[in-house]
């Protein structure tokens, strides 16, 4: 087909002939052309196509050589039809615009020719008016298109599927599995058929008591986020790569650092990645200190992306609960609450004097060192006590300031209020005693004083048959007087303080003072060894050393109760302390030590050395006739307490045996199935044979007359406290009234409902017993904040801190010790951590895991 565009424009006819045969030359090389190097064209659109889809980076060395060796070939052999190509002539170019224009007689070639012949005048005047009359015909000249015929050459159109495949890898080389040009003469080894396995988890700081977190678990998310404590490790491990890959942490600021690989420098690192072997595992570890992005690369591939939001770790925070306090054995007792996010790594009291010392003093001793016992971790409570006796210290009596300070696992510090009290001190009732004291305080507090402390001793020792009672004891002062005179270094003059010390408590209270000193340290050891996490075997040593110390001074104790009858005495009554109640106590801290429940272990040493202070500091109150019988009230109520909680243990028994279960199966299968259970010596309504209809109507019947003589004895209770001038509050209304409902189910056989009323009734009387009690020692005048105080309160309990018989019973809430179910359970997972490690096929991550479990006991 021919167009034939108007040309309006005259530039003369040569013009408008040049740029005609211009156009038509241009379209009969195209049309000459194309078809020649089409195949050419075609090859190396499939050579691309190939190349960007990946196909050679997954080819093995061989099949990749032999496939480019191919392409060469081919494109070789499109080249040989370009031999026949030719230019085309000015003739042909002629001819086609003559063709093209469906012109007659030449009129195009007329405009170059010449006549032949003989010219003549006649002859040019004829073939120019010839010329002018074709030039005529040449006003619209049109340009012929190409005319290439590939169609006739390709009727099933195959160039098209080249043409697709070529737009669609070009799209898809811009993707991360996309391929590159250079593909195709790079050589990749057959590993990389199979994608690289990628594994990355981050390892949170052991003290954050969080588990590991895996990366790669959720490959659905683009770019997934997580959330991680400050201070974490990233860990990338990837098996089966190239060795060319990267890890790369871009923070929130733009600052991006690279992760080298472990075991490898940066050096290192570009040579591994030039040698022609890769590496088959490579691992990538780095600490998170930021917010930011962490990108794995393999040359211009991204194989992964995560983003992190690191949670700061904050400072821990600590304050006093209450004043610091001396408690009944001279200890300094300090209520405090530390509050971290993963709790505190260790706390500690600083200790600086009031009162500053003189310019040219010359301590012997600094500060008293007092760390603090924290928190039990995962508690409902970050309040915690420590109380450790400073007596012995020679600031001991003085005016001080204390400031706590704690510390958690990321080093960041915190410290409380300051507080000013005075040091707690030892009293010594001993005149003799206290003078010692006094020299050695002087001593201790400026080496300079030493003439002085030496004059002192000299005056005491003036007239020995009007001062010395014991002449051991002048002996002991004479001897300290000659080692302080001899004595040149500071060492040898703390060792006179120490002797000292060991002086006057002779003086004051002879042997006890050593055995006292011993069971101190008895209890400090098994602290520590409890708090390090030690062996069950140092464990056991510890026990028993504490287990001797506590004999030698329970057996001091009652030799010196024995000689001096005003002194304080361990009651021989049942409700107080005795040996088979630290026995057991012991038994129950070695247990829960050795089982891993190293927190409840603590808390139960931290009771008894409350209950030794208690025994040293005990007084004895002698009560007048109100409190004779507010003590008869008290025990009232504590029957009705006891009596209450075994009828509701008989009436769950009952109903048990009657549904055909057995009522002993509530401790857990711990008891013999040939024990009796617990009231079956009491009540003979506890036995394991279920009973017939007539005996269940006839203990009912006997239970429902129990449960109304005990509301009965509740009324004439609330009667009595009601003449001494107490008002009875809710409680015991609330107690009368479920204790009604009880009776009532009871008469219509509903055990499992009368159950119910029975634990509320008991629940309102512990509720009015402890409101009693308030009343009672109100009316005492008992309540107060003083320290004489608090010691008449502390002398109310026996050292096991429950309730004296003489000041009323024990209603079961004062004293928390762990259950059996607790050390059983905390045993059984001890076991199943142990049984997991000891599986071989575990994972090195969970076995980590595990161990670190392990380490939290």
């Amino acid at each position: 087909m021919t167009e034939r565009p108007t040309f309006k424009s005259d530039h003369g006819l040569a013009g408008r002939l040049a740029f005609s045969r211009f156009a038509t030359r241009v379209s009969m090389l195209v049309e000459r052309g194309w078809p020649l190097l089409l195949p050419l064209v075609i090859v190396a659109s499939l050579f691309l196509s190939v190349s960007w889809l990946g196909l050679f980076s997954r080819l093995p060395d061989i099949a990749r050589i032999a496939a480019v060796v191919a392409f060469t070939i081919a494109a070789l052999a499109s080249l040989y039809p370009l031999r026949f190509f030719r230019m085309p002539g000015a003739a042909e170019v002629d001819r086609r615009i003559e063709a093209a224009n469906d012109l007659l007689h030449s009129p195009v070639l007329v405009q170059t020719d010449r006549p032949s012949g003989r010219e003549s005048s006649f002859s040019q005047a004829l073939w120019r008016e010839h010329q002018k009359r074709m030039a005529g015909k040449l006003d619209g000249l049109g340009v012929d298109l190409p005319r290439t015929r590939v169609p006739e050459r390709d009727p099933w159109a195959l160039r098209t599927v080249a043409a697709l495949l070529f737009v669609t890898a070009f799209a898809y080389s811009f993707g991360p599995a996309g391929g590159r040009l250079s593909d195709g003469f790079n050589a990749h080894g057959a590993h990389d058929a199979v994608p690289p396995r990628i594994d990355a988890w981050v390892t949170p700081p052991a003290y954050t008591g969080k588990p590991p977190i895996f990366l790669t678990a959720n490959a659905n998310q683009a770019t997934p986020s997580f959330s991680v404590p400050e201070g974490s490790d990233v860990s990338l491990r990837v098996t089966g790569g190239s060795g060319e890959e990267t890890l790369a942490y871009a923070g929130k600021d733009g600052n991006s650092r690279e992760i080298g690989p472990a075991g490898a420098s940066a050096a290192g690192s570009k040579a591994a990645a030039n040698q022609a072997t890769p590496s088959k595992v490579r691992q990538f570890t780095g600490k998170l200190t930021g917010d930011g992005t962490l990108t794995l690369k393999a040359g211009e591939d991204q194989l992964g992306r995560w983003a992190f939001a690191v949670v700061p770790d904050q400072p821990p925070r600590i304050r006093f609960i209450g004043e610091p306090k001396r408690a009944v054995n001279g200890a300094l007792e300090l209520n405090y609450q530390i509050d971290d996010d993963y709790g505190a790594a260790s706390a500690k009291a600083v200790f600086t004097l009031a009162d500053p010392q003189a310019p040219d003093a010359r301590p012997l001793y600094g500060p008293p060192d007092l760390p603090l016992s924290l928190p039990r971790r995962g508690g409902k409570s970050n309040a915690a006590r420590t109380s450790k006796d400073l007596t012995e210290h020679v600031w001991a009596g003085s005016s001080i300031k204390l400031t706590l300070l704690a510390t958690d696992n990321a080093g960041h510090t915190a410290s409380s209020e300051t507080k000013t009290l005075v040091m707690p001190q030892r009293p010594f009732a001993n005149p003799l005693a206290r003078a010692v004291i006094e020299h050695r305080g002087l001593l201790g507090l400026d080496a300079n004083a030493k003439p002085r402390v030496l004059d002192l001793m000299d005056a005491i020792t003036l007239r020995p048959e009007d001062t010395f009672d014991n002449m051991s004891h002048y002996l002991a002062i004479m001897s300290a007087r000659s080692r302080l005179d001899m004595a040149g270094s500071d060492e040898q003059l703390r060792d006179e303080v120490s002797y000292l010390w060991e002086i006057a408590l002779g003086i004051e209270e002879g042997n006890l003072s050593a055995a006292e000193k011993r069971l101190r340290q008895a209890q400090q050891a098994l602290q520590e060894a409890i708090k390090n996490g030690a062996s069950d075997a140092e464990i056991e040593k510890a026990m028993k050393e504490l287990r001797e110390a506590m004999n030698e001074f329970l057996q001091e104790f009652a030799e010196r109760a024995r000689q001096n009858p005003d002194a304080p005495q361990m009651q021989q009554n049942g409700r107080e302390l005795r040996q088979s109640d630290i026995d057991r106590m012991m038994d129950q801290i070695e247990n829960l030590a050795k089982s891993g429940d190293r927190d409840s272990a603590q808390q139960l040493l931290s009771q008894l050395q409350d209950m030794m202070n208690n025994l040293q500091a005990g007084r004895q109150q002698q009560g007048n006739q109100q409190d004779s019988e507010m003590r008869q009230q008290m025990d009232k109520l504590g029957d009705i307490l006891r009596r209450q909680q075994e009828m509701m243990n008989d009436t769950f028994r009952m109903e048990q045996m009657q549904r055909g279960g057995n009522p002993n199966d509530q401790s857990g299968g711990g008891q013999d199935e040939d024990m009796p259970g617990v009231g079956e010596d009491r009540d003979p309504l506890a036995r394991p044979k279920p009973m017939t209809p007539q005996e269940f109507a006839d203990a009912l019947k006997q239970m429902q007359d129990a449960q109304r003589q005990l509301k009965s004895d509740l009324e004439q209770l609330k009667k009595g406290l009601e003449g001494m001038g107490m008002e009875p509050n809710k409680g015991f209304g609330d107690a009368g009234k479920s204790m009604g409902n009880a009776e009532q189910a009871l008469g219509e056989g509903e055990g499992d409902e009368a159950v119910g009323h029975q634990g509320r009734a008991l629940e309102a009387l512990r509720k009015g017993a402890k409101d009693m009690m308030k009343q009672m020692q109100a009316m005492q005048g008992d309540e107060g904040g003083s320290e004489e105080g608090g010691r008449q309160q502390n002398a109310d309990r026996d050292p096991l801190g429950r309730q004296r018989s003489s000041k009323g019973p024990d209603f079961g809430d004062s004293v928390k010790v762990p259950d059996e179910i607790d050390v059983q359970r905390a045993r059984q997972i001890l076991e199943a951590i142990r049984k997991r490690l000891g599986n071989a096929l575990s994972p090195d991550i969970e076995r980590s895991y595990l161990e670190r479990l392990l380490e939290l006991k």
